[in-house]
């Protein structure tokens, strides 16, 4: 790397002396611009690394118009992010992709209503090129934020526009989720062929697509549109929630001999709490979670899950952001000129396979 006399960064009039071209080809090369060849690009870029040349922020903002930002809204506080693993392997699939693409995470939560606000906000002012979202609950106000703002935006689960009493968009929302109807059927047949008939299920908040869906999917393998209310209980997502839900089914059909949690630290609660009471897993309540990240590894006994890739979840949400950002990143260099040639991208939401993983605990 060459500096510059007295130790003074490198100008883009430098990288242009040193590369022969003018200052406006070395800006729409290091801003990504198209129309230059690509020998000529080699010798900017050739440049830029011997130069050691870093490009101004606010520049390139000024220019690209983009920050080179994603916010990623996790609509939950703090502490449940933190402590649920879920939220960790889908902000490192995330992570991984957006760092790939050189794009910056910004991370905010939702604490108290009042952060609503300050992230619509921050959301309007520009500082964000898009936004990836999840977690959402019916009647939450961040995707209308987005579209106010004119915020390119991928979700993570199926947003309840419908429930959130909006009309219906002329273009689909886009969002990333897993089959979470055919998980919960996977499970509950997996059960009812181990012999089980009075099977309970664990539900996570009914204000979120991903446990309306696995509730539907747990009537549908019973073949039951209103099984036994006793046989319901909503735990939250949360392991404490698993805990004394698994204590209100027992109360209210201690003949139960199954329970389906739609989340593996809801199971762990569960199991706690039916050693607590003195039943025997599988021998006498068989139980099956979901998701398959650690706390189905360390259950006792090991649990039998619904394994979905949360991970990669993460990964396609913030690819598929990336490439509404920028239509040329679409099916590597074909995708670009095809991209290029038309000026768009079709771009659907993504629904990923559930997998059951059989282990102990049924």
């Amino acid at each position: 790397m060459v500096s510059e006399p007295n130790g003074t960064r490198p100008t883009l009039e430098a990288v242009a002396a040193r590369a022969g071209v003018s200052r406006a080809t070395v800006s729409r090369v290091v801003n990504g611009g198209a129309g230059v060849r690509e020998t000529v690009q080699e010798r900017v870029r050739q440049a830029v690394r011997e130069l050691g040349y870093v490009p101004n922020s606010a520049a390139r903002t000024l220019v690209t118009r983009r920050t080179g930002a994603v916010a990623v809204i996790i609509a939950e506080p703090e502490t449940r992010v933190f402590t649920d693993p879920f939220f960790g392997r889908q902000l490192r699939g995330i992570s991984r992709a957006l760092a790939a693409a050189d794009t910056q995470l910004l991370l905010m939560f939702v604490e108290h209503r009042a952060d609503y606000d300050r992230i619509g906000r921050y959301l309007s002012a520009g500082h964000v090129d898009g936004a990836l979202m999840f977690s959402l609950h019916r009647d939450d106000p961040l995707p209308a934020m987005a579209e106010r703002a004119g915020l390119p935006t991928v979700y993570g689960g199926r947003p309840d526009w419908a429930g959130a009493g909006r009309a219906p968009r002329a273009a689909p929302l886009l969002y990333v989720d897993t089959d979470n109807r055919d998980g919960a059927r996977q499970a509950v047949r997996h059960l009812l062929d181990r012999g089980r008939r009075r099977i309970a299920v664990i539900t996570g908040p009914l204000d979120q697509t991903s446990a309306l869906d696995r509730l539907d999917g747990y009537r549908e393998a019973l073949g039951a549109a209103e099984p036994d209310p006793r046989l319901i209980a909503d735990g939250g997502f949360t392991a404490q929630g698993g805990e004394r839900a698994m204590a209100r089914l027992l109360d209210a059909a201690p003949d139960l001999d199954a329970v389906f949690a739609c989340s593996d630290l809801m199971a762990n609660g569960a199991l706690r709490t039916l050693r607590a009471r003195g039943r025997r897993v599988p021998d006498e309540v068989a139980v099956v979670g979901y998701d398959d990240l650690e706390p189905a590894a360390w259950a006792d006994p090991p649990l039998t899950t619904v394994r979905q890739d949360v991970e990669e979840m993460g990964r396609l949400m913030a690819e598929l952001l990336l490439r509404l950002l920028d239509p040329r990143r679409a099916g590597g260099a074909e995708g670009a000129r095809g991209a290029e040639a038309s000026g768009a991208v079709e771009l659907a939401p993504v629904i990923t396979q559930a997998r059951l993983v059989v282990r102990e605990s049924t």
